[in-house]
C-alpha cells in the first residue's frame, strides 16, 4: 500500500483535510493500483486501490469551523433534508 505526504487544514470536529499532496512512497507491490509497479493492463484488476493513512501529515492551518461534512450533518443539513422526506 502506497503513502502520500500531504499538508492540510486540522478543522474543528478534528478532522484534517489535505490542500496539497507533498510526496508519494511507492510501497513496490504490483498489486497495488497506485504503485509504479502495478502492471497497466491488469485484467479484470482486484488490485487494492487506496493509499494508507498519511506517512506525513503537516498541519499548515487551524479552524475552529467543522469540515464541510460534519458541517452537514451536526449543523442542520442532515435533519433539513430528513424534514423535507418526511
Amino acid at each position: 500500500m502506497c503513502y502520500l505526504e500531504t499538508e492540510g487544514t486540522k478543522h474543528g470536529c478534528g478532522h484534517y483535510v489535505i490542500s496539497k499532496k507533498l510526496m508519494k512512497h511507492d510501497c513496490g507491490n504490483r498489486y497495488c493500483r497506485n504503485s509504479a509497479a502495478h502492471p497497466p493492463n491488469c485484467p479484470d484488476c482486484q488490485c487494492d486501490l487506496y493509499y494508507g493513512p498519511d506517512r506525513k501529515e503537516t498541519i499548515t492551518r487551524t479552524v475552529t469551523d467543522y469540515c464541510a461534512h460534519c458541517a452537514y450533518w451536526f449543523k442542520g443539513g442532515a435533519q433539513a433534508a430528513r424534514r423535507a422526506q418526511q
